[in-house]
């Protein structure tokens, strides 16, 4: 028999097989993204574009220290939104940038960035996003260039679409995880068929139980959409910064910045002597001190309305900018302050602050301290004539009567609402006392036909005696108010004085008379008024506007979206009235009154020759 021998094999539990190249390429994909925040991201893998950045080259966070806590709070789970109250040029749209990076390689998730319109949105993806993209070779191996429009980039795993705030249809499409709202406050309000751009936005992202969401804007007005998402925040945050010599932290703020007041000096002169003085310790900090403070700073919370936040809000200045001199900024405030479109300017791109014209500026307290010893329907004795102004709303009428005096010195008497022509017509005709029973009446008011405009006619033109329709100027007028005609011929008022009233002109004097101390020339309310009132005539600021030509005004808007005004409409109606009347001039009646007393005792009087003369000569003079 043949004796087999059996070799004894050793066994390897691993065998190796060589890894092709598009095996290589697989097993990346696979691989678990990096633990890593979205500032880590950007030091490691973000790279600035030569036509993009000031600085080319790898991402330095420590060159802008503080958006450290911004980008790493993307990083946080808790924080669902997070909002960026910024000035002009101190890297926001660069934050928005890294965390757009860190989601395509990190986080592939469907993602919108949403800019004022879609002209800007286009520019920003030809020239600043997809020129980052590529520049990142992170980011290019997972571009798909080909399958990419400009306002959709395609990459593995994810799409990032670019929309236009002026296209409402572009936000109401697609489901979004991560959503980027961009300069918001330059986005256009709601419309009659639609909700506000950044409400149709967020319906986008309700799908998503990890969402998150980025809103940064320099501010505009305090009822602008970055300030109220400030104010609704959870948790607001400034950044604070050690002073050199003290060591105490503090908020870097305009009134501590000093420079000359030597009148002989230019504005640039002055500004070039400018430092900033710590409000902890009067200590002299120069611009040479900032790099060390901004890297040495932190982010400290100043409000907090909950404990589980989820809206977490960051707001800072220019001061902070390591790419601005104190000196720079205290030569835009001097060139500005004079100003109001410049300083308008200042106040919102420098100091990240909302504006408000604080020369025509008024509040509710403002008006209460307008009070005076006087009832409600009671006339002040110095009063010489009672006007109203109605203002017609679709369910009722606000009503408003105004005593008036010299000097357009003026007291409200009364005002309410009424919900019929009939109430409006009595209230109008009721005598209204003096403190020594002394009867007035209404001598003109105007009421507003914007609304219901036929029955207005008709109502005035039944009461012609004391009653005139009013409509606020589309235009301003070189006048306060311009009387036209009612040119309706099937109307009863046909051929009736309209007036055409310009309410900014009035507004302004409103304004003006509301902040003199009570007396002479004031604007003042009885006593107790009531609190609806007073925020009603004080509903609306001045701010500058610019219209579809890049022309700058200054127009009168509400403060709120749906502030009420109508008391402020009525007040108007009856200062116009008051124009009408010839209150403007009244005073000028003493003074005639006056001469020809003088001149009558004048005539009695005789000089001494002549009395001898009468005596002695029998002359008759």
């Amino acid at each position: 028999m043949r004796n087999w021998k059996r070799k004894s094999v050793a066994r390897n539990p691993f065998r190796k097989f060589e890894v092709t190249s598009y095996q290589k390429e697989v097993l990346k994909f696979l691989k678990p993204p990096e633990d890593i925040t979205v500032t880590q991201w950007a030091d490691k893998y973000r790279v600035l574009d030569l036509r993009s950045s000031a600085i080319p080259g790898p991402w330095r966070t420590e060159h802008t220290p503080y958006l450290r806590g911004i980008m790493d709070e993307f990083n946080n789970y808790e924080t669902e939104e997070i909002i960026y109250v910024k000035p002009t040029q101190v890297g926001g749209t660069e934050c928005l940038q890294n965390m757009v990076g860190y989601i395509i390689q990190q986080d592939p998730s469907p993602t919108m960035i949403v800019y004022p319109t879609d002209k800007l949105a286009e520019s920003v993806s030809q020239n600043r996003l997809q020129p980052m993209i590529k520049a990142s070779t992170g980011l290019r191996n997972r571009f798909l260039e080909n399958e990419s429009t400009r306002l959709e980039l395609q990459f593995d795993g994810m799409y990032l679409t670019l929309a236009g705030s002026n296209s409402p249809s572009s936000l109401a499409s697609k489901a979004i995880r991560f959503l980027f709202l961009d300069e918001v406050d330059k986005y256009p309000g709601a419309s009659k068929k639609e909700a506000d751009p950044i409400s149709l936005a967020r319906e986008r992202t309700k799908t998503f139980h990890n969402k998150k969401i980025f809103l940064t804007s320099t501010p505009t007005l305090r009822e602008g959409h970055i300030w109220k998402a400030m104010e609704d925040a959870d948790i607001e945050k400034h950044y604070f910064v050690p002073c050199p010599h003290c060591g105490e932290y503090i908020e870097l703020k305009m009134k501590q910045i000093q420079f000359p007041k030597g009148e002989d000096m230019s504005y640039a002169d002055r500004a070039e002597f400018a430092t900033y003085v710590c409000q902890e310790c009067g200590c002299i900090i120069t611009d040479r001190d900032k790099p060390d403070m901004l890297r040495l700073g932190e982010w400290r919370v100043v409000k907090e309305n909950t404990k589980f936040a989820r809206k977490v809000a960051f707001w800072m200045n220019t001061l902070y900018s390591p790419f601005v001199r104190f000196s720079e900024v205290a030569k835009e405030f001097l060139e500005s302050h004079d100003d109001p479109e410049r300083l308008q300017n200042f106040v919102n791109s420098w100091l990240a602050e909302p504006w408000e014209d604080t020369k025509l500026k008024t509040n509710a307290d403002l008006v209460m301290e307008r009070q005076t010893e006087y009832e409600e329907f009671i006339v002040p004795e110095w009063t010489k004539v009672l006007t109203a102004g109605v203002d017609v709303q679709e369910n009722c009428f606000y009503w408003s009567i105004r005593a008036w005096g010299d000097y357009f010195t003026s007291q409200n008497i009364a005002h309410g609402q009424a919900y019929s022509f009939q109430e409006v017509e009595r209230i109008m005709n009721l005598s209204y006392q003096m403190p020594d029973s002394t009867p007035l009446v209404v001598a003109l008011a105007l009421i507003d036909s914007g609304n219901d405009t036929d029955r207005v006619y008709d109502f005035c033109a039944n009461n012609s005696e004391w009653a005139l329709p009013s409509k606020g100027a589309s235009n301003n007028m070189l006048t306060h108010y311009k009387l036209s005609k009612v040119n309706k011929a099937d109307s009863k008022a046909y051929g009736m004085n309209l007036v055409l009233v310009d309410t900014g002109k009035y507004k302004d004097m409103i304004a003006g008379r509301m902040r003199k101390d009570n007396g002479t020339g004031s604007w003042m309310v009885y006593k107790n008024c009531d609190m609806e009132y007073t925020t009603q005539v004080t509903a609306e600021h001045k701010v500058n506007v610019k219209n579809g030509k890049g022309v700058v005004k200054q127009e009168w808007r509400p403060k709120t979206a749906h502030a009420d005004n109508h008391y402020l409409d009525c007040e108007v109606y009856a200062l116009c009235a008051a124009d009408i009347l010839g209150v403007r001039t009244m005073h000028l009646d003493n003074v005639v009154e006056n001469v020809e007393k003088s001149t009558k005792q004048d005539d009695t009087k005789h000089f001494p020759e002549e009395q001898w003369i009468r005596t002695n000569e029998n002359w008759n003079i």
